[in-house]
């Protein structure tokens, strides 16, 4: 059981050579999501299930749905759940959009990856979010960003956008330097008028 709170170590995880949102990207990410004891949470495109680990943990009283197509990954989910003793997250097989129709609705949603389905992911998961909802987007690709914008707008919600650049020290010798991570673009998202900043999704 992982006690140490929001920030679990990278190389804590299980991983493989399945992609993963790395520790501080995810901390933002988890932290733009608003969530509460009782969230119940997607994770589309979950990888490894970093952050469906740490959304687990945190929603000890809720429920975490960490969806996943590649069977590998799907593996490592069940792993690092084990491991961190994540045992209120769910492991989803199977492709968004298809995969969430029996999914309860969510409250917070968490999209990693998408693939060549933007849009219907997108469409599917605004769709089925509760009004009080929080949807927190990772991107690396600026036609990404483009397009989920977009149709956001286009779904009733408001966004915020957030390009997270990190360099992190190595040594060198007696030395250190610092070698740059690949920017990652952060959306967050909510249907329209709803106001964090007075505390009305507290």
């Amino acid at each position: 059981m992982w006690e140490y709170g929001i920030g679990i170590p990278d190389d804590l995880f299980l991983r493989g050579d399945v992609p993963m949102t790395k520790e501080e990207t995810r901390v933002i990410s988890l932290a733009k999501m608003r969530l509460k004891k009782n969230s119940v949470v997607w994770d589309i495109g979950a990888g490894t299930g970093s952050v469906s680990v740490e959304a687990a943990l945190f929603c000890s009283e809720g429920r975490v749905f960490a969806v996943e197509k590649d069977k590998a990954a799907l593996g490592l989910i069940v792993e690092n759940a084990r491991k961190f003793g994540a045992t209120n997250l769910v492991p989803v097989p199977g492709e968004a959009p298809e995969a969430l129709e029996n999914l309860p609705d969510p409250d917070r949603i968490f999209i990693g990856g998408t693939g060549e389905r933007t849009a219907d992911v997108l469409k599917a998961a605004s769709s089925r979010l509760k009004k009080d909802g929080v949807m927190v987007i990772n991107a690396v690709t600026v036609e990404t960003v483009y397009a989920a914008t977009g149709l956001l707008e286009g779904e009733g919600f408001e966004w915020d956008l957030l390009l997270v650049n990190i360099a992190s020290s190595r040594k060198a010798g007696q030395k250190h330097m610092m070698i740059a991570r690949n920017p990652v673009f952060i959306i967050t998202a909510r249907p329209m008028g709803r106001d964090f900043e007075n505390g009305e999704c507290a």
